[in-house]
């Protein structure tokens, strides 16, 4: 099961709501993945299409419990290369589907004109539970996720420009940062970073999909930590090898030229520990000589023979 599937799952079985909610939630779901149909003069059907099996009953319970609607739901083959089923709810009792179409604000009508509303009416989202009921019914009509152990994006598909920024406005009302592009004939309203789609899915009411997210999260962070320390080590311990191998040629450069008896006596000791501990990090040359001498006295000590060995080089 995919990680969508498993959030959309989890959010169908949220069934204690008000009438209020539903109207929200519907709202939502319609104006996301539905479409109106006309069937004659003032004649209207509406038909909501989704791949979720558990997204349809949902609606058919919803549509059945909270405003006494009958629907159809027919299973198809898609088209497309998965060959997963769609399934079709539709809306046919006239009477009931105009009614229910204005109060979720799909329909506006003045006279013997109709129009369709594509925004979304801050009355049906004025309190914090219905904007949760809201987000939520966007998120099982065009929302997805990606598999959080590849990456963090979570987005809804929307088809139309205002109504993708009414969406992405109610979204940032809870201190979030979603954003817009284009694609096709899709307006996408996306978050892409981790710590916001927790807070999306704790407002959406998916507890279970939230902490199998963030332990994912958690191990993911362990990993890179790790990671990084592996490759701050390896970089320091290069770092470390190479400077004990250009030390090392600079002593025996000088052994061999002038002998390591021309040098001062400070210069002479750290030399020879040098060429018998060529392993060992300045801290723990420095801890060998008596009296003892800290990290930078020696690799001052050590920049002056290596300065010396240069000297030698330029002559030669």
């Amino acid at each position: 099961m995919s990680f969508s599937l498993r959030v959309k799952n989890e959010i169908c079985r949220y069934a204690n709501m008000s009438r209020e909610e539903a109207v929200a939630e519907l709202s939502a779901i319609m104006k996301v993945s539905g479409t109106l149909l006309l069937g004659g003069i003032k004649k209207f059907g509406f038909k909501i299409i989704t791949e979720n099996a558990p997204t349809a009953r949902f609606l058919f319970k919803l549509l059945k419990d909270k405003f006494d609607i009958h629907t159809k739901i027919l299973a198809k083959r898609s088209n497309s290369l998965k060959k997963n089923h769609i399934y079709e709810i539709i809306i046919s009792e006239d009477g009931k589907v105009r009614g229910l179409l204005k109060e979720v604000g799909i329909l506006k009508e003045e006279g013997d004109i109709f129009s369709l509303d594509y925004s979304i009416p801050r009355d049906m989202v004025r309190t914090d539970l219905l904007k949760r009921a809201y987000i939520r019914g966007a998120f099982l009509g065009g929302g997805s996720i990606s598999n959080p152990e590849k990456t963090y994006h979570l987005e809804f598909v929307t088809h139309n420009d205002i109504y993708a920024g009414d969406l992405s406005s109610l979204i940032n009302e809870y201190g979030l940062n979603s954003k817009i592009i284009q694609r096709k004939n899709s307006f996408i309203v996306y978050i892409k970073e981790g710590e916001q789609i927790v807070n999306l899915l704790s407002i959406m009411g998916a507890y279970s999909a939230l902490l199998k997210l963030e332990n994912i999260r958690i191990m993911k962070d362990m990993r890179n930590n790790v990671n990084r320390l592996v490759n701050c080590e390896t970089a320091n311990l290069s770092k470390t090898v190479n400077a004990s191998v250009r030390q090392t040629e600079s002593i025996k450069l000088i052994q061999r030229r002038i002998g390591l008896n021309r040098l001062p006596e400070n210069l002479r000791e750290i030399a020879e520990l040098r060429l018998n501990y060529p392993d060992e990090s300045l801290k723990e040359l420095g801890e060998m000589l008596k009296p003892k001498v800290g990290k930078s006295g020696v690799n001052h000590r050590l920049r002056r023979i290596e300065k010396i060995a240069e000297e030698l080089r330029k002559e030669r």
